[in-house]
């Protein structure tokens, strides 16, 4: 069997410059003469994610449990495809996956609470499981005062400080938790300019998009190294 695409995906908070990384490496790749492809979830075009384009804007109201199964639902729709495309041996880059989808929910705190948690952290990851698990996930982290002053934030629903500093929390045990089971998870400095942002990218992806022999693991399928990691929190 030939080598198979690799599978990037590229998480960070609100304003961190994860869509301008990821479609700069998606021109990078290209200009290598290396097939690839860039996905966004939310995909707004769908059913689902229209749906969910209308909550993030906060046009319409769900459930807290609603939304975030319909996020899922919405990677879902894409998975085979991913696969297929992967085999074919073409590169994927995501732009956000199932990390910011437990990251944000898991954040959510009840009413009148200033920490205990709305949605159980474990119930926010159990719809993911089995999807595809990128070879790495970069996470862009960027400091409040850095993404304020970036245009249009405040614009979406999530896009508010405490929010964003719960969210920050969740990511670092997601973090932890995907590194745990053998997973590549590169945390990179948001702050720094973005073409000192794209080389540190660059580096990490450049030997990985060349084809990746084995086969596409799955996410958290073994939960023995999830429950080790799972410890360091009770």
């Amino acid at each position: 069997m030939g080598k198979r695409g690799a599978f990037i995906v590229i998480e960070g908070l609100d304003k961190s410059g994860k869509s301008t990384q990821a479609a700069t490496l998606l021109r990078r790749l290209q200009d290598s003469q290396v097939s690839a492809k860039l996905i966004k979830f939310p995909d707004r075009t769908t059913t689902i994610g229209k749906m969910v384009d209308s909550y993030l804007r906060s046009e319409s109201e769900l459930d807290d449990h609603v939304i975030h199964l319909l996020f899922s639902a919405n990677r879902w729709e894409l998975a085979s495809s991913i696969e297929e495309s992967l085999k074919q041996g073409e590169t994927i880059i995501c732009d956000r996956y199932a990390f910011s989808g437990i990251a944000f929910s898991a954040s959510k705190i009840r009413p009148g609470s200033h920490s205990y948690p709305l949605l159980d952290y474990a119930w926010c990851r159990s719809p993911d499981i089995g999807l595809p698990a990128p070879d790495i996930a970069i996470m862009l982290d960027v400091s409040q005062d850095v993404a304020q002053a970036r245009g249009g934030y405040g614009e979406e629903r999530y896009e508010k400080e405490d929010v964003q500093r719960r969210v920050r929390d969740v990511f670092v045990r997601i973090g932890e938790e995907f590194e745990g089971s053998g997973g590549k998870w590169l945390v990179v400095d948001a702050d720094e300019k973005p073409d000192e942002v794209q080389t540190v990218i660059w580096d990490a992806v450049k030997d990985l998009v060349k084809g990746i022999e084995g086969p596409l693991e799955k996410l958290w399928d073994d939960k023995r190294e999830a429950k080790n990691v799972d410890a360091l929190y009770m």
